[in-house]
């Protein structure tokens, strides 16, 4: 069999522990035998990023801006017990938020719908898109461990020297400070971006902050959301019969509650981080969660929103069986490579994403899958194997 040729390299960023282990099965067994693979790689591991400095994050973002499309594993986004078992020089930050930052992108995470896996809630009928802001908030903050009594203040000071100050807390004792910040340029890239993906899937959207609390910082997101929408996609949105509405992100998880889906729930940063996995494993698991990275200019970054099953991954190394689920990793692959196809006009490479996807879905269909879908199996007799053996299922179908 000729394998698809590829023009263009997929910008391809390797990951940490259980997930680094999959995505070399996932290429191994799905994508080499089909595919003439061109990708230009990093290795986002750990190791590698301390090795650099964390610059191979930077080298894979700025890749990313010049061929348009990446694949990413989940990599690890170390504490204070990582520093100690990887022997870090340095706590770094999350590379998904150094990425995203610098792509300047909104994160759109879908669940993978199954049948036989029933979601959790159960007036769930069509899938929630969580469209999850990609810069700021406590993934750009600055900390402080306060020693003691004090004042902290938050102080800006304007390049024209103008100061504006103002007390935060009157510490008698110690506590912890954290600063955070936003950009008007950047929630405005973010609002854009939702009207337009709401427009091009024909499905409402809902956006939520903390507003009545949070007056100026959650605030400006809505003021910004609003204006941007009157403005510029109103009438679009009431030709297309879709609607655009805030609430309070406390009433939106009510009313998503209540929903049956099939709409669009913009949150800010971490609320999306949050939300996003609520709604993964209220839908079957997170290992079911496309996601994808999308910049203003068109960039695209394709990645599972789960993170790398470290407890899995210490049972590998002790020689153990694992039965760990790829199929968001194998839909990164399959997405990255349908828009790669898409950018270059290669319908043999998307019709393969189709396909890879396609026969996933069906091996879990005909009742062969990891065992985290067998605890949640509602259809008829089912068979949990392990990651290898699931991916072999896979490979057989895609062959046959």
């Amino acid at each position: 069999m000729e394998k698809i040729k590829m023009t263009t390299p997929l910008v391809e960023m390797d990951g940490d522990e259980m997930t680094r282990i999959l995505w070399a099965d996932i290429k191994e067994l799905l994508i080499l035998p089909f595919v003439e693979l061109k990708t230009e790689y990093y290795d986002l591991g750990l190791p590698h990023r301390d090795e650099t400095g964390d610059q191979v994050t930077i080298d894979s973002a700025n890749a990313t801006k010049k061929y348009g499309v990446a694949v990413k594993c989940a990599t690890i986004t170390p504490n204070a017990q990582r520093m100690t078992e990887y022997k870090l020089h340095e706590m770094w930050k999350s590379p998904n938020g150094t990425i995203r930052a610098m792509l300047d992108g909104t994160v759109f995470r879908a669940p993978i719908l199954v049948s036989g896996v029933k979601p959790t809630v159960r007036t769930w009928q069509m899938p929630i898109t969580i469209a999850r802001h990609a810069y700021g908030d406590v993934y750009r903050n600055v900390e402080i461990d306060v020693p003691g009594a004090g004042k902290a203040e938050l102080v800006f000071t304007g390049e024209d020297g103008q100061e504006i100050r103002q007390t935060i807390f009157d510490f008698k004792g110690p506590g912890i400070l954290q600063g955070v910040h936003n950009l008007d340029a950047s929630i405005a890239s973010f609002a854009h971006a939702c009207f337009q993906y709401a427009l091009s899937v024909k499905q409402d959207l809902w956006f939520s902050t903390k507003d009545t609390i949070s007056k100026t910082y959650d605030h400006t997101f809505k003021d910004i959301f609003q204006e941007i929408y009157d403005s510029t996609y109103k009438a679009q949105f009431e030709a297309a019969g879709i609607t655009y509405f805030y609430t309070l992100i406390d009433d939106a998880v009510a009313r998503v509650v209540r929903s049956k889906g099939g709409f669009i729930w913009a949150c800010k940063n971490y609320d999306g981080d949050v939300m996003s996995d609520m709604v993964a494993t209220a839908f079957g698991s997170l290992a079911m969660m496309t996601s994808v990275l999308v910049s203003p200019d068109g960039k695209f970054e394709y990645e599972a929103a789960h993170g790398t099953v470290t407890r899995h991954y210490y049972r590998y190394l002790k020689g153990e069986e694992t039965s760990t689920n790829p199929v968001a990793t194998i839909f990164a692959w399959s997405g990255a490579l349908r828009k790669r196809g898409e950018l270059d006009q290669l319908p043999e490479l998307m019709a393969f994403a189709d396909k890879l996807e396609k026969a996933t879905l069906d091996v879990i269909e005909s009742g062969v899958m990891t065992k985290d879908l067998a605890l949640l199996w509602e259809g008829n007799e089912c068979k949990a194997v392990n990651s290898r053996a699931f991916l072999e299922a896979i490979a057989d179908k895609m062959q046959s």
